[in-house]
Parts: C-alpha cells; sequence; structure tokens
C-alpha cells in the first residue's frame, strides 16, 4: 500500500461528528473559573483536542487538565477499538469512555524514576552508587562504575542491547533481557553521551527496586503510590481481566520511511509497525516493562504529575519528600544533543524538561517536567501555571503534517493558561 492509499485510510476515523463520540466527566469538571480561567479558555484547549481528532490519526484520544488543582477537562474522543484503519467492516465500535485506560509508553519512565528516588529517599539505594552494588553481575565489560545517576539520565552508555531485535519474547521475559543488558558493552563512556535509553535504563531501574525492596514493580508502585492516593489504575501492565478495558493502538498516516525510520529501529530495537502491533498483544498489556507499560486514565495519570506538582504530597497523603521532588526534577542538561534521538532534550533525573521556545508542552515552559510516549502521548506539570496534563492517544502516527495538530494541544494549553 502507497503513501497515499495509507493516509486515506486513516481518514476514515474522522467521519464522526466529535459530539457524536465524546465522552465527559462532568461530576469531575470545575467551572472554570474557580480554575482562574474564562469559559472561552476551556473551549480553546478541547477545541484544540477534538481538531487534533479531526486529522483521523487517532481512532481515539482523552485529555485531563488541571489547573489550580481543580480538574477542568476530563473528556474522551472516538472508539477504544473497531474504527481503526485496517478494521474490516462491521467490527464492533466501543466507544472511549473518559476513564478508558491508555498506554503511557515512554512516558512510564517517569513512573519508575520516581520510585528510584523513593527508594533513596528511604536510605535503600544512592544515586551516585554504581549498578554494580545491587546487580553484581551488571559490573562486566566496562559497566562497572555506571551509577543510577548516569542511567536516569541517559549517560550510561547502553542505550540498547547490541546485536539484538526486540521482540515480545524478549521484552516480557525480564531476566533474560536484564542478561542480555549485562553482557552488554557501553558504547560510549559512562557519564559523558547523552543518549537516550528507550528500553534498557527501564529494566535495570526496576531490576534495582525489585532487588531492595523483595518485591516486583507493580505492587511496590501500588502499595507506595495507588493506595495512599487512591487511584484505581495507574500500573505497570492490566490484569487479564482488564484487557478489554485499554485502547487498541493503530499505526496511522504516512509510512516510516528511511532516514527517520532507522532512528525508531535503533532506539526501540523495532520498526514503528512492528512497536505498535506488539503493544497491542496480552503478553506486552500483562506484562511489567518498566519503561514502557504504565497504563491508565489521563485522570490518573494527570493526577500523578498533580502529586509532583505539589511536592510529593496530595489530598493528605505524602507520597514523595519535597527534596526527592525537587532533585527529580533539577535539570541535568541543558539542550544538549540526544545522540540517539538526533534532537535537543533538556533532562532531568526521570523526565524531559520544558523551555523558553523549544518544548514539548507549548512555548515558556521552563518550570514544566513531565515525559512524551510513543508517539503522542504526554504528561506534564507546570508549576509557573499551577498546572498537570495529560494526553493520550491510541493512533501512532510517524512523521506527518497532523502532528502539527498534536503540538497544537500543548501549545494552546500554555497560551491560554498563563503564569500565576
Amino acid at each position: 500500500m502507497g503513501p497515499r492509499a495509507t493516509l486515506l485510510t486513516s481518514l476514515h476515523v474522522a467521519r464522526f461528528a466529535p459530539e457524536e463520540v465524546q465522552s465527559r466527566n462532568a461530576a469531575a469538571e470545575v467551572e472554570p473559573r474557580a480554575a482562574g480561567l474564562t469559559p472561552a479558555a476551556v473551549d480553546a484547549i478541547w477545541q484544540a483536542a477534538v481538531d487534533l481528532y479531526r486529522t483521523g490519526l487517532h481512532p481515539a484520544l482523552s485529555l485531563c487538565v488541571r489547573r489550580r488543582g481543580h480538574v477542568v477537562l476530563d473528556r474522551a474522543l472516538g472508539h477504544l477499538r473497531g474504527n481503526a484503519p485496517g478494521d474490516l467492516a462491521g467490527t464492533p465500535k466501543v466507544l472511549a469512555r473518559h476513564d478508558a485506560l491508555f498506554n503511557l509508553y515512554s512516558a512510564s519512565k517517569a513512573v519508575t524514576a520516581m520510585l528510584v528516588h523513593l527508594m533513596d529517599e528511604r536510605g535503600l539505594v544512592h544515586l551516585d552508587d554504581p549498578v554494580a552494588e545491587t546487580i553484581p553481575e551488571f559490573g562486566r565489560h566496562g559497566k562497572e562504575w555506571i551509577t543510577l545517576r548516569h542511567v536516569l539520565t541517559h549517560r550510561a552508555g547502553i542505550p540498547n542491547v547490541p546485536g539484538q531485535r526486540v521482540d515480545l519474547s524478549l521484552l516480557s521475559d525480564r531476566k533474560r533481557i536484564l542478561e542480555q543488558i549485562c553482557e552488554a558493552r557501553p558504547l560510549s563512556v559512562p557519564g559523558r553521551r547523552l543518549s537516550y535509553h528507550a528500553v534498557t535504563g527501564g529494566y535495570v531501574l526496576g531490576e534495582i527496586i525489585e532487588r531492595v525492596t523483595g518485591r516486583d514493580l507493580r505492587a511496590v508502585l501500588q502499595s507506595e503510590v495507588l493506595e495512599p492516593l487512591g487511584l484505581s489504575a495507574l500500573n505497570y501492565g492490566v490484569p487479564p481481566a482488564r484487557l478489554g478495558d485499554v485502547a487498541e493502538n493503530a499505526f496511522t498516516g504516512m509510512p516510516a520511511l528511511p532516514p527517520t525510520s532507522w532512528l525508531v529501529e535503533r532506539s526501540l530495537g523495532v520498526g514503528v509497525h512492528d512497536a505498535v502491533r506488539l503493544s497491542n498483544t496480552a503478553e506486552f498489556l500483562t506484562s511489567i516493562i518498566p519503561s514502557g507499560n504504565v497504563i491508565g486514565s489521563a485522570n490518573d495519570a494527570c493526577r500523578f504529575f498533580e502529586l509532583l506538582l505539589r511536592s510529593g504530597e496530595l489530598d493528605g497523603a505524602r507520597i514523595f519528600g519535597r527534596r526527592t521532588v525537587r532533585r527529580a526534577v533539577a535539570e541535568t542538561s541543558f539542550l544538549e544533543v540526544d545522540s540517539f534521538l538526533g534532537l535537543p532534550v533538556r533532562y532531568s533525573m526521570g523526565f524531559m524538561l520544558g523551555g523558553a521556545w523549544f518544548s514539548p508542552y507549548g512555548a515558556d515552559t521552563a518550570d514544566a517536567f513531565g515525559h512524551v510516549g510513543f508517539t503522542t502521548v504526554v504528561a506534564w506539570a507546570d508549576p509557573a501555571r499551577d498546572l498537570s496534563v495529560c494526553l493520550m492517544t491510541s493512533g501512532k502516527p510517524f512523521i506527518t503534517p497532523g502532528q502539527l495538530k498534536w503540538l497544537a494541544v500543548p501549545r494552546t494549553i500554555a497560551r491560554v493558561c498563563p503564569p500565576i
């Protein structure tokens, strides 16, 4: 199928009028002025989301916005399944509710990073300890002095597993992938080069957490974060009984072509189409993949970032210490070009930071911290605006003009929610 045919196929999801496929959490949304906004400002934000849906690149999307601690938007558009490119005529269509579950993909890294920071806060690890102190078998082939800080800041020199093509059996077998990482030789001197660790870093950090707590990541997140906050879902994978609640992802838009497609394959270890296909399988959705399969609703993910915005305490529950959050979001690189992504990125120890001009969170967002996820998921908090946001999508376009509509959502939010 040629590029034109692929694009036209993707557009059939937009034939529904947005009002026909909208779900709104009216009980949660406050009157805009209670959050310091005008009704027109909230309408503008939602219109940007509607315009994104109308591109036809996303069978479903969900958006939650909090301002001054109040929910001003908690809505969804589209279908969880049954209306994506390639679906046969007559396939049952399942509308997306506002509380539908989506995969955060790489935005999961922020959750895993905060669990590591929590372990440091409790004295179970120290960020400048070598990884090999907790995982002795990791200290091979020049990796003896790689620290947790190196991994959190994408400077460990192991951005991928050389010579390994990532497949479902490898992703879901944490013991085997850890063995491969332990046997790998660094591609650069640890600490020197900024190289996005799309998959590897999460497995290293997850293993450290499990070894120092004696519990798996899912149990740690559940007991330390979800239960105190009363969150119903925001964990690594889902139980088999909830597979039907997760939005089915779909590759949309133009085909991924070299040389840009090579960038994705180099960082993920798999092509774009295969990455989308793998992410829809039951094995992927029920596994623990620390860097890429935290699954939850937009509201729950937004609430997690609201927790960080409030310096680790929310609704009377203290989860992280103030100093812990402050350290986690402190800048460690200033628009240094990431050698794997080929883009200038400001990182902290676990987050992608905003900027005055170049930012995934809109213009003038130098104080914002969050993370993007494959390919159009984004969650962040902006202290200057007293704002937390999560935008979830099930369409996975690569490079297409429609991506400008995705960028327009955070741009609009930053524009209509001025710094306080």
